[in-house]
């Protein structure tokens, strides 16, 4: 049985998804495959870009975000997908050897009137580096209700 449900998800609780320390050879991997622009692959452009030193591709700092709320969360939840989000945004470059601190904020949350099996919840996800944020996201989680 899973231990978080939509009842567990009320406005204005945070959670706590750990850290993680960017991993240059990982970060460049992921470039090539996923997002191949010189600044993420290579570090004389990454000196010349406006990140002045090879930067971590915006995707990959998304997705770390995303293995820290599955892997912190969602296996332990209800979680029965999404419908998507209205934000994301890098405001700050992350760089190899970066530690970022993953956390999840409860925004709103609703039962859902066509399926009551179902509740509707907007969460808001952070990764800091020390004070500064370099990733933020908004979007709506779907998770099952422990009783009907």
């Amino acid at each position: 049985m899973p231990e978080i449900a939509f009842e567990d998800l009320t406005p204005g609780r945070t959670f706590d998804l750990g850290t993680v320390v960017i991993d240059r050879d990982e970060m460049i991997e992921f470039a090539r495959r996923f997002d191949p622009q010189p600044f993420h692959l290579d570090e004389a452009a990454g000196k010349e870009s406006v990140f002045g030193q090879l930067a971590a591709s915006g995707w990959f700092t998304s997705s770390l975000w995303m293995r820290a709320y599955v892997d912190e969360l969602l296996l332990r939840s209800t979680a029965l997908g999404s419908p998507g989000g209205d934000e994301i945004a890098w405001p700050l470059p992350v760089f190899a050897g970066d530690e970022l601190h993953a956390t999840l904020e409860i925004v709103e949350a609703r039962r859902s009137r066509s399926r009551p099996e179902m509740g509707l919840v907007t969460l808001r996800a952070l990764l800091h580096r020390g004070d500064d944020v370099v990733y933020r996201g908004r979007f709506t989680g779907m998770f099952g209700v422990r009783e009907v």
